[in-house]
Formats: structure tokens, C-alpha cells, sequence
């Protein structure tokens, strides 16, 4: 008996996306002789003239052991028990290619069982298989790829074959001229037939990191690409299968941008067979993280397709990729402009309910790119889908809360939409977001909590109903992640605007913190962190603090970004601040007047006010000083 030795060397840097297929074993079943079926015998007489050494004798005994069902476990494991599988692959390495076509035709059946595919790789199956896939025979290549498919499942597998030379000879099996064809000669047909076991091969091969590598490197993509042009949907399934496999990498999706891929994805997404269809959505769903994909899956009328796809709710694995591919390719305006024509966001909401969480995720990450239009906001409130998403925000799932508070936030912003969520409890819920270890959820939450607060009707007692939550805002801008410290920034501006809250979270030390955030280079951090401290200049002596805690010079230095949105709140944080005498020479040693005056001609007025409205400060301290000095 061959135990699971293979995953002791399994490298984690393999493939940091692949998920093991083989990690438990099935249990034996069969360990007293009174229990073993009858086939089992069977196998076993069999196997003495498997071993008998003649040509002859050895053909006539695989021919007679393919008669017994080879998908059912007992045989699977009477062949491994009884040292059969030894002899197979041992026949594998012979001159006799009726014994070797005999042996591939059963480990291919055998190597469907999880611990049969750890045994031939044990056994060093995978080097010999890999040196069929040179020979001249069309069959025991096909075999040999196709064995190769159902053994590469696991990583080490996957790895033996790239290290002994498998890859390239895959890739080759796909260089044929049969493509597009559709009349094909019988030479023509078996060429289709070597290039689909190949593209079997590869797709399972392609679950590792390095072995995407190695295909790219081998020519592998331009012919995927040609065949992927090809009608017969038995190797369109295995080509595209291994496409979207590959799409995680970025010069994948580079390549099936550039080459003409899109188009064809785009046009399978019409084909009868599900599974087809499911990985042309999931490639488009990787590749349209890119802006010129959205464009081209739009210009190659992809959305229609996959806004119809939407309505086939049965195929989960389908759904998953389907919406998936809708929520990348929401990112653009012009897609969801086509998609309301398509009535997208009136059958997402209608989704919402008893899903799996992998398309949950997608539902609702489309929902938030589809709340860019404001009628989409109203549509979501008008087809009732608010309750159910206030109801995700109680979830466990990371991506999931991620999406689904940008989606709340993003209806928040409509008064009518942020009336439900309020009498949901749905700014509670977000509040105590704020407490998850995850600091992509405590980021989405934040910038969730703004539009609440600008559209609720007495945002100011509404924030101080949360018991302690002025204090866990302010205390998370003791947080190490950008995002999380922009977010919270524009969270305390909002809650700042009401004089009582902005008092309670000075007690709670927001100046200090604030102050000492100053030194970034963040352009996103830098236009709410000065717009934090511009409010917050309105309570007590917070300006003399900020000068105190060393906020100011840093500001100044905010004024040589490039980010216009950076100016203007900084030139208004700067405003609040000198009001203050010490912050203006502060300022004016930073060399603030040279840069503001550049800025008192800018078109934008609110940047234009602000500059001149500190310069004037600072021109009024220095008139003062004069006369005081001077008399």
C-alpha cells in the first residue's frame, strides 16, 4: 500500500492561489478477505499473467481487466493491493506500444481515485508518461496527456511535470493545423483530439504559479488563443478552462487583451454548454480588473450576454462567475449605463437572498460599481433590496462585508435610501464594523459611516447614541494602514461638524493624533487628514494644539503635491490654523506665502478663498508686529 508520501514535499510557493484537490484520503474500506468482492478476486488472477512477462499474454490480460467497471473504488484499489500498479507503469516503459496503449487506458480510469493519482506519482509514473507525449503515436499520446490531466492534481504532481520537461511538450501538442476547421479529416480529427488532451493536461497543470510561467514561456498562449477561435466546444472547455486559470497572472490578461481573446470569450458566452460558458465569465471576470478590457467586453457585446446569464440561478458555479464578471466590468460608467438598460440591478437584488457567499461577494460588489448612477440608487430602494443588504453588514465573510459596506455607504448617500438604513440599525452596524480585525473591512466601514452622517436627519445625536463609538473612531487612528487612517480622517470630519461630538472627540486626544499623522507622503491621507484638522481647528484652543503637536510645517510641505484635491483642503487647513499667531510664523518660516500666492489665481474658489483668506492672516500678524515694534 502506497502512502500519500508526496504532500510532505509539497512547496507552499507553488502556487499561492491554487486550493489542494487531494488533501484527505479516502478511507479502505476492504481489510478482511471475507469482505472482498467478487472483482477483486477476479483482478487478482488476472494480475498473474499481467506479470507473466508475455507480449501476447500481458495484451490479452489489460483487455480483460478494462472489462471490470474501473470507476468503482474496490477495483481501483484491488489493482493498486495487489501490485498492479506497478506492473502498468512498468509497461509503460516498454517497445510494445498494445501494451503501453493497455496500461494508459487503465490508469487513465484508475487515476480518477485520489489516492491511485498519489501512488503513479510515487511510483514515478508522471517521467514516463511525460517521455509517451514525444512519440509518434497519436493514441498513446492522447493517453498519455489525458492521464496526465487526472494525475497533475495534486502540487507535487504538477511540479514533476514541469520539472521533467512536461510543459513544453504539452504546449506542443497543441500545434496543430486543424484549427478552425469544421470539416475535419480523420488525420485532422486526431490532431483535435491530441491538442484537447493536451489543453486537459494543461489546464490542470496551470493551477501552479510556476507552471503558468512555463506555459507562457513554451508559446503556449498564441496557441490557445487559436484555438480558442475553434467551434468544438470538447477542447473550447479545457482551452478556455485553462485561460482563466491563467488570467490571475498579469501577462496573461495583457495577452488575452492584446491578442483578440475577448471577442471570443465574449461569443462562447452564447454557447449551449454550461460549463463553457462558466469559464468564459470567469476569465472576463479576472481580465476586466483592467479598463481596456471593460471597453472591449462592452464593443464586443459581452454585457448583454452576461446580463441574460444572470437568469440562470440553478448553476451556482455559473452564477459565481457570471456576477463575478458583471461587478469587474461595473467599474466603468459606460457598462453600467448598458447594464440598466439590460435591467442588471433589478435582478441582482432580486439575488440577494440564499446564495452562497462566493456569489453573495459579487452580487453586491456589482450593486456598489452600480450605485455610480444615481437612478440605480433609487432602483435598489425601490425593489426592496436595502433590508437584505443592511442584513449582510451582520455577516462573518471578509470580502463579503468589504463589498457590502461600500454598497450600503454608496446608497446612503440618497436621504430617502438613508432613512431605511437608519430605521434598520444599518449606521450600528457599520459602527461596530469598525471593531473587525480586518483592515480592509474597517477601511469599507469608515468610508461607509461619511455618507450616513451628511444624509442623516440629526446625524449629531445619532453618532452619540453608539455607546463608545467617538472614542473607537478617534483610536483608530493609531492604525499602521493608509486606507484605514484616510478613512477614518473623512469619518471625523463628518462627525466634526457638530460642535458636541467634535468636543467629545477632542477629550478623546483626535488633535495629538492627527497631528502625528502629518508626515506622509500619502496624497489620499494627506486631503483628509488636512480636512480632518480644518474642522476640528473650530473647538477651543485645537489650533494652538495643532502648532504644539507639530502639525503645521508638515502642511505646508502638502502644497508642492500634484493632487489639486491635496491644495484646497490644505490650503483651508491652513486657513483654521492661522488664526493662530504661532502657526502663521511657523508658516511663514516654511516658506507658505511663496506657495499659497500662487494658488490666489487658481480657478477653483474655495482653494482661491482659502489661500488668500491665510496669506491675509499672515499679513495682518506681520503689520502688527511691525507697529508694536516700531510704534
Amino acid at each position: 500500500i502506497f502512502s500519500k508520501t508526496s504532500c510532505r514535499f509539497e512547496d507552499i510557493s507553488e502556487s499561492s492561489s491554487e486550493t489542494e484537490e487531494d488533501e484527505e484520503q479516502p478511507v479502505r474500506h476492504q481489510e478482511g478477505n471475507t469482505d472482498l468482492p467478487s472483482e477483486y478476486w477476479g483482478i487478482q488472477k488476472l494480475a498473474k499473467y499481467l506479470k507473466g512477462g508475455n507480449p501476447t499474454a500481458t495484451v490479452i490480460a489489460l483487455c480483460s481487466m478494462r472489462d471490470f467497471n474501473l470507476a468503482q473504488e474496490t477495483c481501483q484499489l484491488a489493482i493498486r493491493d495487489i501490485g498492479c500498479l506497478e506492473v502498468l507503469i512498468n509497461l509503460l516503459d516498454t517497445e510494445e506500444i498494445k501494451c503501453q496503449i493497455g496500461s494508459l487506458k487503465i490508469l487513465k480510469e484508475i487515476s480518477q481515485n485520489t489516492l491511485i493519482r498519489h501512488a503513479i506519482a510515487d511510483l514515478g509514473g508522471l517521467q514516463i508518461m511525460v517521455k509517451i507525449l514525444d512519440s509518434p503515436d497519436k493514441d498513446l499520446k492522447c493517453l498519455a496527456a489525458e492521464t496526465i490531466a487526472n494525475v497533475a492534481r495534486f502540487k507535487q504532481a504538477r511540479r514533476t511535470v514541469r520539472q521533467h520537461g512536461g510543459i513544453k511538450r504539452l504546449v506542443g501538442l497543441l500545434d496543430c493545423i486543424a484549427v478552425g476547421s469544421t470539416r475535419l479529416t480523420p488525420s485532422q480529427a486526431k490532431d483535435t483530439e491530441i491538442a484537447r488532451c493536451g489543453a486537459l493536461a494543461l489546464w490542470s497543470c496551470s493551477k501552479s504559479i510556476k507552471n503558468k510561467e512555463a506555459i507562457r514561456k513554451a508559446g503556449g498562449i498564441p496557441l490557445l488563443a487559436r484555438w480558442l477561435k475553434c467551434s468544438h466546444a470538447n477542447i473550447l472547455t479545457p482551452v478556455v478552462g485553462t485561460l482563466q486559470e491563467c488570467a490571475s497572472e498579469p501577462s496573461y490578461r495583457l495577452a488575452i487583451r492584446t491578442e483578440g481573446m475577448i471577442e471570443n470569450l465574449v461569443k462562447n458566452l452564447s454557447s449551449e454548454h454550461e460549463e463553457l460558458q462558466m469559464h468564459c465569465a470567469s476569465a472576463i471576470f479576472k481580465c476586466a480588473e483592467d479598463k481596456e478590457t471593460r471597453d472591449l467586453v462592452r464593443q464586443h457585446g459581452g454585457l448583454q450576454p452576461l446580463s441574460v446569464l444572470l437568469g440562470n440561478s440553478v448553476n451556482k458555479q455559473l452564477l459565481a462567475a457570471v456576477t463575478g464578471a458583471i461587478w469587474k466590468c461595473a467599474i466603468s460608467g459606460e457598462n453600467v449605463s448598458k447594464f440598466r438598460e439590460y435591467k442588471v440591478v433589478e435582478a441582482l437584488v432580486e439575488l440577494l437572498t440564499d446564495q452562497p457567499e462566493e456569489v453573495l461577494v459579487n452580487i453586491v460588489g456589482a450593486l456598489g460599481e452600480c450605485c455610480q448612477e444615481p437612478i440605480n440608487r433609487t432602483i435598489i430602494r425601490k425593489c426592496g433590496g436595502i433590508p437584505p443588504l443592511v442584513k449582510l453588514l451582520t455577516g462573518t465573510d471578509q470580502a463579503l462585508l468589504v463589498n457590502v459596506t461600500k454598497a450600503v455607504g454608496a446608497c446612503a448617500t440618497e436621504p430617502e435610501n438613508m432613512m431605511i438604513i437608519d430605521h434598520l440599525d444599518g449606521v450600528r452596524l457599520l459602527w461596530s464594523l469598525l471593531k473587525n480585525p480586518n483592515p480592509d473591512v474597517q477601511a469599507s466601514a469608515a468610508w461607509a459611516i461619511c455618507p450616513c452622517i451628511e444624509n442623516a436627519k440629526d446625524a449629531g445625536e445619532m453618532v452619540r447614541s453608539f455607546v463608545g463609538g467617538l472614542e473607537l473612531i478617534v483610536n483608530l487612528l493609531k492604525s499602521k494602514n493608509k486606507e484605514v487612517l484616510a478613512s477614518v480622517c473623512a469619518a471625523i470630519t463628518n462627525i466634526a461638524k457638530d460642535e458636541e461630538n467634535l468636543a467629545v472627540i477632542t477629550d478623546h486626544g483626535v488633535v495629538p493624533l492627527l497631528s502625528r499623522l502629518a508626515n506622509t507622503n500619502n496624497d489620499k491621507l494627506r486631503r483628509h487628514l488636512a480636512e480632518a484638522i480644518s474642522h476640528c481647528c473650530l473647538w477651543g484652543s485645537n489650533r494652538v494644539t495643532f502648532g504644539e503637536t507639530k502639525a503645521v510645517a508638515p502642511l505646508v510641505r502638502y502644497l508642492k503635491s500634484n493632487d489639486p484635491s491635496v491644495h484646497r483642503a490644505t490650503a483651508q487647513a491652513l486657513y483654521q490654523l492661522s488664526e493662530d499667531p504661532n502657526n502663521c510664523i511657523t508658516m511663514h518660516e516654511n516658506g507658505v506665502v511663496k506657495l499659497l500666492l500662487a494658488m490666489v489665481g487658481s480657478t477653483d474658489e474655495t482653494l482661491q478663498e482659502a489661500a488668500a483668506g491665510c496669506i491675509a492672516n499672515i499679513r495682518r500678524l506681520a503689520l502688527a508686529t511691525e507697529k508694536a515694534k516700531y510704534g
